[in-house]
């Protein structure tokens, strides 16, 4: 008589425990547990021991931690029709647990899909060049309209990398001629600009040398002096004409005079 009687208080006493085990649960520093009651949200617990009633509440954990989700190469056509295929890296968190359960079915593949169309789309609004040059504030600005969307899920976006920038090799060749052609437009501007500072300091020294003869005279003997430095050189030139007057003057005299 005694025996079922034992059976059934060990089966209620192990039933009991399997309860309490299945009523307990631990989260960690960075999760929260969103709890439902009879299907209906109730409230968000953790971190630490959470105690569920069994068949009545359930729990859905959340991390609050950064997550890291890579954007896989999107096909992007530029505002100047260039076809390339870009890929990124983007970093967000859940802030608000209870809206990230209920709001989205699933929050993480719903914010991938969403970063994916956003790429396209901002990036779809640039130029080539902005693209390769203005990586910076592409990223600024792909981050602030996610966070805009992502907002009524109860997730903040931190940050959004573009990694690669793929281009088809017509296209890479035609940005090496345009990176060359800019070069040799510098080089004829530098050398523009060169030649007017140099026809400036030259007109300045001409009109120096003019007020004086002197100065003038002594530049020519300095030119002559690195001429004559070279040896097999031949030299052939030119005496100033206030050197040169005054003889044929004499020479016009002594031949030109009167007979006696």
């Amino acid at each position: 008589m005694n025996l079922p009687f034992g059976v059934g208080v060990v089966a209620l006493v192990v039933l009991l425990f399997f309860l309490a085990v299945a009523s307990l649960r631990i989260l960690r520093e960075y999760e929260r547990g969103v709890v439902f009651q009879l299907g209906r949200f109730w409230k968000v617990k953790g971190p630490g021991l959470v105690i569920l009633i069994p068949g009545i509440q359930q729990m859905v954990k959340v991390s609050l931690r950064v997550m890291v989700l890579d954007i896989p190469s999107q096909d992007v056509i530029t505002r100047d029709n260039v076809s390339v295929k870009v890929n990124a890296v983007l970093y967000f968190r859940v802030v608000d647990s209870e809206r990230a359960i209920i709001q989205v079915e699933n929050y993480l593949a719903a914010t991938s899909q969403l970063a994916q169309t956003t790429l396209r789309a901002v990036l779809g609004k640039h130029e080539l060049d902005d693209l390769l040059a203005e990586r910076e504030r592409l990223n600024l600005d792909i981050a602030k309209f996610l966070d805009a969307q992502t907002d009524a899920w109860g997730i903040k976006v931190t940050n959004v990398e573009i990694k690669h920038v793929d281009l088809n090799d017509s296209m890479v060749r035609a940005i090496a001629r345009q990176a060359e052609a800019e070069r040799e437009r510098r080089a004829k501007v530098i050398h523009a600009e060169g030649e007017l500072q140099a026809s400036a300091k030259l007109a300045e020294a001409a009109e120096v040398l003019g007020r004086q003869p002197q100065a003038l005279q002594l530049r020519y003997l300095e030119t002559l002096t690195v001429i004559a430095a070279d040896k097999n050189s031949t030299i052939v030139f030119p005496l100033p004409m206030d050197i040169v007057a005054p003889l044929l003057q004499r020479s016009t005299k002594g031949s030109g005079g009167p007979e006696s």
